[in-house]
């Protein structure tokens, strides 16, 4: 397995052996780290676990590129490893999130929180590393501002069973307006997709940010607006199932949530009393408490 890790605090050669030593469980003639200084005749090829070094510019101090043999059990994630070495080499560590984002990145310190970081690269001969925001208090980055980072929960990968199910049948049976943007099939397709991770999301609390924007929670009851719309534009069998991945959802979303008598929800969201008219039942009603 390969971990790409980027230490705030710079490290040396010896550190970071001994580190992985410690978190992976191996012995330290099983571990060859090297740098860019490194006499290449001098490795140990025949390592379980291989390290290259390099240092960087910016808020950070050094890379490591892991690559861990199948041999060495157990294998840990990446946050097991980026914990544990925070731990042993006394450093925050930043790994890559999930996240189809290139500045999305988790950051692990020493006393073991695991916080979101948005993290920059700049363009040049020498890449420079800029730490942007951490959604908490980091002590070696006194100077960066600690705030939650709102793009990342849109990016979250959901598991949307029942809309996959949904855009399969589309595929086999109308694969061309299917994959056409704009297109009814289209619109229903990525609308039921938004609508079911709004539902799957609340029903696990959030996970895994445990929060939501209030925007983006607004997108995805306008998304629910649009199968409204779209519904006596698509063929009779699409719409009916469309109607069977619909029913679980909407009762679902009705259990997760409470009447919104108060009109608390409009106020948070700034809706205007005259889109009150069109708008479906989904707009009256609201998580309890509200997510962001």
């Amino acid at each position: 397995m390969t971990y790409n890790l980027l230490t705030l605090r710079p490290l040396t050669l010896d550190t970071v052996t001994a580190a992985l030593v410690q978190c992976l469980h191996v012995q330290v003639q099983e571990v060859d780290v090297a740098d860019e200084d490194t006499d290449q005749e001098l490795r140990n090829w025949d390592a379980l676990v291989f390290c290259e070094m390099a240092t960087v510019q910016g808020d950070v101090s050094t890379y490591l590129d892991i690559d861990v043999q199948e041999a060495v059990h157990p294998q840990p994630t990446e946050r097991e490893l980026a914990s544990a070495l925070a731990r042993t080499a006394a450093t925050a560590v930043l790994f890559p999130a999930e996240e189809m984002l290139p500045s999305a990145y988790w950051l692990a310190t020493e006393d073991g929180v695991v916080t979101r970081a948005r993290v920059y690269e700049s363009d040049g001969e020498e890449t420079h590393y800029t730490i942007d925001r951490v959604e908490s208090p980091v002590g070696q980055l006194p100077h960066v501002t600690v705030a939650r980072i709102p793009e990342v929960v849109g990016e979250a990968k959901i598991a949307t069973p029942l809309g996959d199910v949904f855009a399969a049948h589309l595929q086999r049976m109308y694969p061309e307006e299917a994959g056409t943007p704009g297109a009814p099939l289209w619109r229903a397709r990525s609308s039921l997709g938004a609508w079911e991770k709004l539902v799957r999301q609340m029903d696990a609390a959030w996970a895994p940010s445990g929060w939501y924007p209030s925007d983006l929670y607004r997108q995805r009851l306008e998304a629910r607006d649009k199968l409204e719309q779209v519904r006596g534009q698509l063929p009779e069998n699409v719409a009916a199932q469309l109607q069977n991945a619909l029913e679980p959802l909407d009762a679902l979303f009705v259990e997760l949530t409470v009447e919104d008598t108060g009109g608390l929800l409009d106020k948070e969201l700034a809706r205007t009393e005259g889109a009150a008219s069109d708008r479906g039942w989904w707009w009256n009603r609201r998580p309890d408490p509200l997510p962001w």
